[in-house]
């Protein structure tokens, strides 16, 4: 019945509203966007995070490696450039939101991570070609490094939203069609990194850092003549106002404190406004309700629309949620970092002459979802959704809070084989040796590899589509921008414990936790430690979510 009632609402929305071609010309369902497009711009996501990983994958082993940096130095400065790729996202955001829009701030993007990833090449290639210091190599290898995390900052944020706008969320089809869309932009996105980044890793390790560094910037070229070749089937979103929506909202919250402040010396004040907006709204949000309101003597033009203020107040309610992800985001940090290194003292070889990559197990990470994506959007939202009666099954909330338990556990068994690995180290006497390779094989790192895999499905995609979903319609960049600040600032936060607990524990002399010979080192100690700050933080995050009120098309429900 739904489906013939969508077939007979067609010839009346042959066009689009608020949106054009690339022409300029009201765009027509039957031409642009939908699927036709959203395919054009995964394929695009994919080519780019195979060059963002194939960076940031082996990076440490890059550091340790070839710029001989010590473990610690090399995890810090892989958290830090993360945490700075993950940031500027926000700049990028902004930039996109407020004046060149997202498809050219997507160009513009992929020109500077182009640029990156040659610089990148070049720098790899200097020790070959030139008798230049090391010091010069190291500079240019930063240099271009965050030349790529400054095009990821555009990149990042503008794709995605760009392809979920293809979707018109007042047709009912496609409306379904974009939380799915959320589902399979993370599943193909894996598929694409997953198929490429082991051989690509092998490549960096055993063949040619040139080579490996040089596939991702071939493949960004390839994905920035994909972007163009789909420009046809585009639709892009027309501002319902002029003002920038950072400006507005900014307003709101200068023009509530100035109207505060008003208020403290105004006896009168309740009585002129006789409190009729603040019970409209909930109680936390008093303090933006006073930008509505206007005090005795004050100017007409210290007050703000309506529809301003609730555009304020729907990005307030993001900060407790953002706020008490960010332990996630540490977490996250570790999968490139310390599992990375947990896996190059183990016995890795597959045949005779062959070793695996300790890199390469972070394709158990994308296997993961990969298996575990379908099953989510085929089986568990059917099932779901004949419980709560839900049409996603169940909130997005709840979908990220339940990733986040299972980062716990994550987090929990990783401890666990960080102490088996240790015991064994003692036993056979090898602790002093940093070269030793422990006799306890590497696919004893598989299931916290697969278990952070399937917590993704949950947190990350449910992550996506929240801040897209509950932002204003003008800021969804900046929406995906705040999701990917968690993970940025997540690295931030690694490195700065990384820093305290490196500084504490080599006092008087003693290893630390994270010393160059990792026999000796206890990152089952920094394990046991993630885990009780993301129990704290989740714990701080289901109070939050279940008073969250969330904002659909003008009304809002609680859950």
């Amino acid at each position: 019945m739904a489906e013939s009632n969508e077939v007979l609402l067609e010839p009346q929305l042959a066009l689009v509203d608020g949106v054009v071609d690339c022409k300029g010309q009201q765009a027509v369902r039957s031409k642009t966007g939908y699927w036709r497009s959203a395919w054009f711009i995964i394929g695009v996501e994919v080519a780019e995070r195979v060059s963002y990983y194939g960076i940031q994958g082996n990076l440490i082993s890059y550091l340790t490696g070839p710029l001989k940096q010590s473990t610690a130095t090399a995890a810090e400065n892989v958290n830090i450039w993360a945490g700075v790729a993950s940031l500027l996202p926000l700049f990028g955001a902004f930039v996109a939101d407020s004046f060149l829009g997202r498809y050219r701030t997507i160009i513009l993007a992929s020109l500077i991570y182009i640029l990156g990833l040659g610089l990148l090449t070049l720098s790899a290639m200097l020790p070959s070609l030139t008798s230049c210091s090391p010091e010069s190599q190291v500079i240019l290898f930063f240099i271009s490094l965050y030349l790529v995390a400054i095009g990821q900052g555009g990149h990042k944020p503008c794709v995605q939203a760009f392809g979920a706008d293809q979707f018109d969320e007042k047709h009912p089809k496609e409306h379904r069609a974009r939380s799915s869309f959320f589902n399979w932009w993370y599943f193909t996105m894996i598929a694409g990194c997953t198929s490429i980044l082991t051989i690509l890793n092998y490549i960096q390790d055993n063949i040619s850092w040139v080579l490996g560094f040089g596939i991702p910037c071939v493949v960004m070229i390839i994905a920035l003549i994909v972007f163009w070749l789909g420009t046809r089937t585009y639709r892009f979103s027309i501002k319902d106002n002029d003002k920038s929506p950072f400006l507005r909202i900014g307003r709101v919250f200068v023009t509530a404190i100035r109207n505060w402040r008003k208020t403290l010396s105004t006896t009168d004040f309740e009585e002129e406004c006789d409190g009729l907006l603040l019970r409209q709204s909930s109680e936390q949000f008093n303090f933006l309700n006073k930008a509505l309101l206007t005090p005795k003597g004050s100017k007409e033009d210290e007050t703000c629309s309506l529809s301003e203020v609730e555009e304020a107040k729907a990005v307030l309610r993001l900060v407790p949620i953002w706020a008490t992800t960010l332990v996630y985001g540490i977490i996250f940090a570790q999968v490139f970092t310390f599992f990375t290194k947990q896996g190059s003292s183990m016995q890795r070889t597959i045949f005779p002459g062959f070793d695996i990559p300790p890199a390469s197990l972070q394709s158990i990470n994308g296997l993961a979802i990969l298996l575990f994506s379908p099953i989510y959007d085929r089986i568990f939202v059917p099932l779901a959704r004949a419980i709560t009666g839900k049409p996603s099954g169940i909130t997005m909330l709840q979908r990220i809070g339940t990733g986040i338990f299972i980062s716990i556990i994550t987090v929990t068994f990783a401890a666990f084989v960080e102490m088996k690995r240790l015991k064994i180290a003692q036993e056979y006497g090898i602790v002093d040796d940093p070269n030793a390779t422990v006799p306890m094989s590497i696919w004893w790192l598989v299931p916290q590899y697969f278990l952070f895999g399937v917590s993704e499905v949950f947190t990350m995609v449910g992550l996506q589509e929240f801040f897209y979903d509950q932002v204003p319609n003008e800021l969804r960049s900046m929406g995906l921008a705040l999701y990917l600040s968690i993970v940025g600032v997540g690295s931030f936060l690694s490195g700065f414990l990384i820093s305290l607990i490196e500084h504490f524990s080599g006092k008087d002399g003693h290893e630390t936790w994270f010393c160059d010979n990792i026999n000796k080192a206890h990152f089952d100690y920094f394990y046991w430690l993630l885990a009780g700050l993301s129990l704290m933080g989740f714990t701080l995050f289901v109070y939050f979510a279940k008073s969250y009120i969330y904002n659909h098309k003008g009304s809002v429900t609680q859950g």
